[in-house]
């Protein structure tokens, strides 16, 4: 066999073990997204691209305030990225005057958001109980976020969620790991 034959088997060996790689990487341990929207606002912007964090919920569950990828059910290659509000099993409602309970317990939140507008409360008005493998997600710009407070996006299963929003690559002036509560 001649030399420049070598190369070329050992550049094509190479180049398919990259893929093999890149593939077992984005399949399984992470990804990349953007935000389109503001809904999320003031912890993620339109435009800003995240690395989706797809292994640590192989090994446990998710918790209340991770951000959480998911595909819309409705569009195609559409995902969103909401805060977990509600775990699996629990009672979630939002009174007129905007507050979450959780259990009939005020939610306590670490982070700042905006207070939620009686025509925004949508479904969560009334009691949701939540299934033994569903989890209840919000916009951090409450006012301005399709989430699990209408009927479009409703409760969201365990099995939909694709990972975790990890960290801010772009804008390089915001890059760092994602703060989740």
């Amino acid at each position: 066999m001649s030399k420049v034959m070598k190369e070329t088997i050992s550049t094509l060996a190479y180049l398919l073990g990259v893929l093999c790689v890149t593939w077992l990487v984005i399949t399984f341990v992470g990804q990349r997204t953007k935000v389109d929207g503001s809904s999320m606002e003031p912890m993620l912007s339109n435009g800003d691209n995240l690395i989706v964090d797809k292994i640590t919920y192989r090994f446990s569950e998710p918790k209340r305030f991770d951000i959480i990828v998911f595909p819309f059910k409705y569009q195609e290659n559409t995902y969103y990225i909401k805060r977990i509000i509600g775990l699996p099993g629990e009672i979630v409602q939002i009174d007129e005057q905007g507050s979450i309970y959780i259990n009939g317990e005020l939610l306590e939140e670490s982070y700042g958001r905006e207070i939620i507008q009686p025509e925004h409360i949508g479904i969560a008005s009334n009691p949701i109980l939540l299934g033994e493998d569903e989890y209840f997600v919000m916009g951090d710009n409450r006012n301005n976020s399709t989430d699990s407070r209408t009927e479009v996006v409703g409760n969201i299963s365990r099995e939909d969620i694709i990972g975790r929003a990890w960290v801010r690559i772009w804008p390089l002036s915001k890059i760092g790991v994602l703060r989740h509560q």
